[in-house]
């Protein structure tokens, strides 16, 4: 028995920006609607992002005089993806695609006419065109941008509400029943669909057990609300994933509490300035902005592995192959904790273009002055390898013992690790960016079950509603959640009629 009901035309589960894409894309139909958040704020893993759409013919490509156009767009996209598909026998849904690279470009002018701002286009090889577009000052301009426009046009939000079950009227999907923190049932039905836009499941074990390994499973997620909520619910009533192995798993630092560029408000004097400065101003006058950025947020290159860097744990001992994917043996240490440990000739190398240690896709490359620089608290440099381990609180006789064995190493196919000063980088910790295992839906963005039929009244969007879409590169993913979620929320919008009133 609910405590309440309410009646609208569609009810959009999740709030990032899939769903608010959606929700905003219905009521500007005419429609009323409904938007649910299990957390107390609306963005979910959108503004968490590096924050780039990749998009042809945009204003910027124009401007710059870049002839581009979709065609090329979806023969770049699917280079990106050969090597995802190749080494974990994938499918990719070039219907999908397809859809991404035709409107991607009405998504980033739709939210430039929001108040968006973004700086670019920049290059991203194999793009054969620069097309990545990054949003400025940081990806929270998304969130509050699009929950301006919500409220402005009346989406009701609805915070703090957990999606548990979908209700039903025989095959058809009718609305979505909720929990609230006290314990509340509500129940939200929806007379033309119920749009699933509730991100991915990198924060749930049992799915990432389900779909990946049990490595996957061990390992913690960069969004922790990212629990699989709606995949498990949609899998209850018949809908099933495609994909669901493939995971984006990295190593990257330990992000400080407070960080100047995300704490930026998205005035647009600001936004403006930071543009034509990136365009404009020397990159020496801009480095020490950027850097506080770039070091902050960012994964480590594998290259400083392949040049011979090593990885140890908080006793300072090597505990796997740095060059095999090093951040499945990190998730089997108690602590998930590593420091990565290189001397000055691989610190050389890692000082200019194009070694460079982190990068924010298009706008600069972190090196390693620019740590020790930037983030003392994750970079320390001493003239032995003793005073090196004193400085991370690692047993010294231990992290020389451990050097020593990798420089005597019979096979050795890297300089040995002998030049001072050295360099300590970490604590390291292993994260999942995201899954790509997204519900099976056709090119309406009805759900479908296990028969390739359209379950009645259930939409998805965004990483929710993959589909089997394979979305390599930078700027895919984002491009992907604005427009599934715009066209999803179009076409739950058509739905209402009097053949569907409840």
């Amino acid at each position: 028995m609910a405590d309440a009901e309410y009646i609208t035309d569609v009810v959009v589960v999740g709030g990032g920006g899939s769903g608010l894409a959606a929700a905003i894309s219905a009521v500007e139909l005419g429609r009323d609607a409904i938007l649910i958040e299990k957390n107390p704020f609306v963005g979910g893993s959108t503004i968490r992002s590096i924050g780039t759409i990749s998009a042809t013919a945009t204003p910027h490509q124009i401007r710059k005089s870049i002839k581009d156009n979709p065609d090329e767009h979806f023969e770049d996209l699917g280079k990106f993806n050969e090597k995802v598909m190749r080494n974990q026998r994938s499918s990719d849904n070039l219907a999908l695609r397809r859809i991404l690279v035709d409107n991607v470009n009405d998504s980033l002018r739709w939210l430039m006419s929001l108040g968006v701002v973004f700086y670019g286009p920049t290059p991203e090889p194999p793009h054969r065109k620069p097309r990545m577009h990054n949003v400025m000052p940081n990806s929270r301009a998304y969130g509050h941008f699009l929950e301006k426009r919500a409220r402005a046009v009346g989406v009701d939000l609805r915070t703090e509400r957990r999606a548990q079950r979908f209700l039903r009227d025989g095959n058809r999907v009718t609305g979505v029943e909720c929990v609230t923190p006290d314990g509340r049932i509500e129940r939200y039905i929806a007379r033309g669909g119920v749009i699933l836009t509730s991100g991915d499941y990198s924060a749930s074990p049992e799915l990432k057990m389900q779909f990946g390994t049990p490595g996957d499973a061990r390992i913690g997620a960069t969004n922790p609300t990212n629990t699989g909520d709606g995949h498990s619910m949609a899998m209850e009533i018949g809908a099933r994933v495609i994909n669901g192995h493939i995971l984006l798993t990295v190593v990257r630092f330990i992000a400080p509490p407070k960080s100047l560029i995300h704490s930026l408000p998205p005035w647009p004097a600001l936004t403006n300035f930071m543009t034509w400065s990136l365009e404009n101003m020397p990159a020496w006058l801009l480095r020490p902005f950027i850097m506080s950025f770039l070091t902050t947020v960012l994964a480590v290159s594998p290259e400083l592995f392949k040049s011979g860097a090593i990885m140890v744990n908080k006793r300072g001992e090597r505990f796997s192959d740095e060059l095999d994917q090093p951040v499945y043996p990190l998730s089997e240490r108690p602590d998930q904790t590593g420091y990565i440990i290189l001397d000055d000739v691989i610190a050389k190398k890692f000082s200019a273009f194009p070694h460079f240690v982190s990068t924010a896709p298009g706008i600069a490359y972190a090196y390693i002055p620019d740590y020790v620089r930037s983030r003392a608290d994750v970079a320390r440099k001493a003239g032995t390898l003793a005073e090196l381990a004193r400085k991370i609180g690692i047993d010294p006789k231990v992290l020389e013992t451990t050097v020593a064995e990798r420089n005597a190493a019979v096979g050795m196919k890297f300089p040995p690790l002998t030049q001072p000063p050295f360099y300590a980088l970490g604590p390291m910790r292993c994260f999942v960016n995201l899954t790509d295992g997204g519900l099976a839906i056709n090119e309406r963005f009805e759900v479908l079950d296990q028969d390739d039929a359209a379950i009645e009244g259930l939409f998805a969007a965004g990483s929710a509603g993959q589909g089997g879409l394979v979305l390599e590169g930078h700027g895919h993913h984002l491009g992907w959640a604005f427009t599934s979620g715009r066209l999803a929320g179009r076409n739950a919008a058509y739905r209402v009629s009097s053949k569907c009133e409840l």
